[in-house]
């Protein structure tokens, strides 16, 4: 007998049934409806789902959630996250969300070899502290809309970066969410890769889920070795460089105004030098 399945009534069934229903909704086997619907009943042990779940349209038998029921998951449970998050703008990427939740959701896949060779590889060391939003992530990223960015001049950026990383937008111009100067997404970067020095007009908050990285705000100062869970904020045209280390490189971003100017790079004489680094894994 499955936890979904026991006795109306019997002492803790509520909760047991709501934990089983958790499960199932994290493996993308329920709906966020249904999982709701055993989060109400699980307060009372004696409560059957059941008609609850008949006034939505479903029965105790459960459907596999929807591309859209796994893309919403994500984009909660990446704000869940952003919320834990110390430090300037958290609270405006937040708040630039609200607006646009519950809006209409398009799912548009399109897969990217990027994200085929290195996302697991990011997951993995996730899954150990944040299980839920690793969870999320891996079951929204087939139906998500990876791009390459291709705005750059090549001989600027190089080709390392340029055939190295991936992003899907969630809730912007062109998300999953349609909305207006802002953007919310996921960013994937291949191993050891440089994001050479660059700036642009829109305030950044990365929020990076693996590490170890390096950082730099300006060619001329120093690499600043940072692991993951530690968050970024860029103002409007401050310069940045990010140094992936042996762990791909996977954080959400928050991008509050001004987010369709293309980002400017910055020239620094030191590039070859760290592209050749490579970063302590331990840092």
């Amino acid at each position: 007998m499955s936890n979904l399945s026991l006795p109306l009534g019997a002492k803790g069934s509520g909760r047991a049934r709501y934990a089983a229903a958790m499960d199932m909704y994290q493996q993308g086997l329920i709906n966020p409806a249904a999982l709701e619907v055993y989060r109400i009943a699980s307060a009372r042990d004696g409560q059957d789902p059941a008609p609850m779940l008949a006034e939505i349209g479903m029965n105790p038998v459960m459907t596999p959630a929807t591309a859209a029921d796994h893309i919403t998951r994500l984009i909660d449970e990446a704000d869940a996250y952003i919320a834990t998050l110390p430090g300037p703008g958290v609270a405006e990427v937040r708040a630039g969300m609200t607006p646009w939740r519950g809006g209409a959701l398009q799912v548009t896949p399109q897969a990217n070899r990027v994200v085929d060779q290195h996302l697991a590889a990011a997951l993995a060391p996730l899954r150990a502290t944040h299980l839920a939003l690793a969870q999320a992530i891996d079951a929204a990223a087939p139906h998500l809309t990876w791009i390459t960015y291709d705005r750059y001049p090549l001989d600027e950026i190089g080709a390392d970066f340029a055939q190295g990383h991936a992003y899907a937008s969630l809730i912007g111009e062109a998300g999953n969410m349609l909305a207006r100067d802002y953007d919310l997404g996921i960013f994937l970067i291949a191993p050891h890769v440089l994001y050479r020095d660059h700036h642009h007009a829109a305030p950044e908050l990365y929020a990076p889920l693996t590490g170890p990285h390096g950082w730099r705000f300006g060619p001329a100062t120093p690499l600043i070795t940072k692991p993951a869970h530690h968050p970024v904020w860029n103002e409007a045209h401050r310069p940045h460089m990010t140094k992936v280390g042996p762990t791909p490189f996977l954080a959400l971003f928050g991008w509050i105004r001004d987010v369709t100017q293309a980002a400017q790079v910055i020239p620094a004489p030191d590039w070859p030098a760290l592209e050749a680094l490579r970063l302590d894994p331990l840092a």
